[in-house]
């Protein structure tokens, strides 16, 4: 797997790199595809890198989420109409586990944090087999949960750190360990797959 990060849509303030990462976004910065909203935007921030094939991606996200929408994980991006975007994302004054997958069009599940502290770790996983991708998050070093398993394409793509603040400018969001590797156990209920890293 590559190693080449790249920024797509690099923000104004950034420091770092794959092992640690900061950020602050920019005005308005969102992805998404016209669902129930109407609009089309493609102005998030993200610092990816080339994949192909199987693959899992990692990494560990902070953020001081403080506005609606406010939002901090993972992107798996074919092209600005097929992508996959999971982690947290503030709504309704909580933190949330977030997942879009834009297929032409974006959907949107989420997974309400009740007892998640906006200090704590969330560390997200997307895994990618075929034509599926399963999505997982834990919390402060905890089991991985299952959050999404969704079909998708099977074609050339880049991942990694991804940030947006749709309603406003100056979101900080702060990312450490982000790794591409082999893609774990296809065995949903596999206990190394499903065990902390």
């Amino acid at each position: 797997m590559s190693s080449l990060f790249s920024w797509l849509n690099e923000p104004a303030v950034h420091t770092g790199n794959e092992q640690e990462l900061k950020l602050v976004t920019d005005d308005r910065t969102d992805f998404w595809q016209r669902t129930f909203y109407g609009f089309e935007r493609d102005n998030g921030h993200a610092y990816l890198a080339p994949v192909s094939g199987d693959f899992s991606a990692i990494v560990t996200i902070r953020g001081e989420y403080e506005e609606l929408y406010d939002q901090a994980g993972l992107l798996l991006r074919i092209d600005e109409r097929n992508w996959i975007k999971a982690g947290i994302e503030y709504t309704d004054d909580l933190m949330h586990f977030s997942v879009v997958v834009t297929n032409g069009i974006s959907d949107w599940s989420v997974i309400p944090l009740y007892n998640t502290l906006t200090t704590d770790e969330i560390s997200v996983r997307l895994t990618r087999h075929g034509d599926a991708v399963r999505v997982q998050y834990s919390i402060n070093g905890g089991a991985w949960q299952m959050a999404r398993l969704a079909p998708f394409s099977s074609a050339d793509a880049a991942v990694g750190a991804m940030a947006c603040s749709p309603e406003r400018a100056g979101f900080k969001a702060g990312f450490t360990g982000l790794k591409i590797g082999p893609a774990i156990s296809r065995n949903l209920h596999d206990d190394e797959a499903s065990a902390s890293e």
